[in-house]
């Protein structure tokens, strides 16, 4: 055997070389799995959005306004992250918040009204928020303590999740199960993976404490402008990804009249896209360049959009999301490493502040989305979407990638 043959092309080399070293190696395919089952969560939670929508009977402003509630409790979460994940280490902090996810994500299906709805939702955001800092500062901890590159991958994982919580809610939807039971059984399954994969994450080195033995309590510090300009481009991608997540299934069935089935892959498309994509994206990144590809991106993201709404048909739209998953796909790899190199700010502190804004994003634009929808229609509230992506490629000319 030829083990050489490959050396003709490094870009394959680097790409292949990356996907085993993540999946061979045991506390990297943890950390991924983490990434995928908060995912699988929230891909489950949206693909049954419209039937909390109509059970509830709400319109598409009463929905936004509830949507709301979510980031409310990332943001009661946010300066709370730092302190918790310093007491309790990276790892017990994924599972704790795991185990809180699971539990809130079963309440909104449940919801006898918009108000238990919102508490539901709240306590998602809550969850969400401190899983999210803390299942990436893992990811980080295990690529200066190995030498390995995992970022890319671990996003990939996600996305992955979320291909998989949609398509299998496409499934559950076409064999009549009901949308409380369907979310019951995927929660029970993720708590028990919650439980087999802690022993292996508690074995990460935790950056809970910094060189001098101090506790790193601080998530949050005042952006300068090399940050800002990161953060902004991180909302507006993060947004793309929200309207995915929360309106895809929305815009499919109730505008453009797709059946149930259809509607569900609607994010199904997105997240495949997004997939593929973010596990290439350590071949692609250092081709193309990562400033360059955040404004190709940009713009491939806002083309997608535009292509679903200018084609208002079922098939197109899948297209137009398809398009949206793969611009939006590499945003966050990019960012999330280049937010812990930007000078005069710890590593940690950056990573932390730019989590923390490019998720209000992705929470805070679907209830955006709604307001607009109600006022002018869904057409131009995803439209609005994609002026704000084709504002992060004007923004990713200016951006400093250290």
């Amino acid at each position: 055997m030829n083990t050489t043959a490959p050396l003709n092309n490094p870009h394959r080399n680097l790409f292949v070389q990356n996907l085993l070293t993540f999946f061979l190696n045991r506390q990297a395919l943890a950390i991924g799995l983490v990434f995928a089952s908060d995912s699988i969560l929230f891909g489950s939670w949206v693909a049954h959005i419209p039937y909390v929508k109509a059970k509830l009977q709400l319109s598409d402003a009463e929905l936004g306004l509830t949507l709301f509630a979510m980031p409310i409790g990332l943001l009661v979460m946010n300066p709370l992250t730092g302190w918790i994940i310093a007491r309790l280490g990276e790892a017990r902090s994924c599972f704790w918040s795991a185990v809180g996810l699971t539990l809130a994500v079963c309440i909104p299906l449940n919801a006898p009204n918009p108000y238990v709805l919102a508490i539901g939702l709240f306590l998602m955001g809550l969850n969400a928020a401190l899983i999210n800092v803390a299942m990436n500062t893992t990811a980080t901890n295990l690529e200066r303590a190995r030498g390995i590159v995992i970022m890319s991958s671990c996003h990939g994982m996600w996305s992955l999740g979320g291909l998989l919580g949609s398509g299998i809610a496409g499934v559950v939807i076409s064999l009549h199960m009901s949308p409380p039971t369907h979310l019951a059984v995927m929660a029970g399954l993720i708590l028990l993976l919650t439980f087999a994969l802690q022993p292996i994450l508690s074995q990460i080195p935790s950056s809970s404490r910094t060189e001098t033995g101090e506790k790193a309590g601080s998530s949050f510090v005042r952006p300068n402008l090399d940050l800002l300009l990161m953060i902004l481009i991180g909302l507006a991608l993060a947004m793309g990804e929200g309207a995915a997540f929360d309106w895809s299934a929305v815009y499919l069935r109730e505008t453009l009249g797709a059946s149930s089935q259809m509607a569900a892959l609607g994010f199904a498309s997105f997240s495949l896209t997004m997939t593929g994509f973010r596990f290439l994206g350590d071949a692609i990144i250092p081709k193309i360049g990562a400033k360059r590809w955040l404004q190709i991106g940009g713009v491939l993201a806002a083309a997608g959009l535009l292509f679903a709404i200018a084609l208002p048909y079922p098939t197109t739209a899948l297209i137009g999301f398809g398009l949206l998953g793969a611009g939006c796909s590499l945003g966050a790899p990019v960012l999330y490493a280049a937010s812990m190199r930007v000078p005069g700010i710890p590593p940690a502190a950056g990573l932390a502040t730019f989590a923390t804004f490019s998720f209000i994003g992705f929470l805070a634009g679907p209830p955006l989305i709604g307001f607009v929808a109600e006022a002018f229609g869904l057409y131009y509230g995803l439209g609005f979407v994609a002026v704000m992506l084709l504002i992060s490629a004007v923004l990713a000319r200016m951006v400093k990638l250290f």
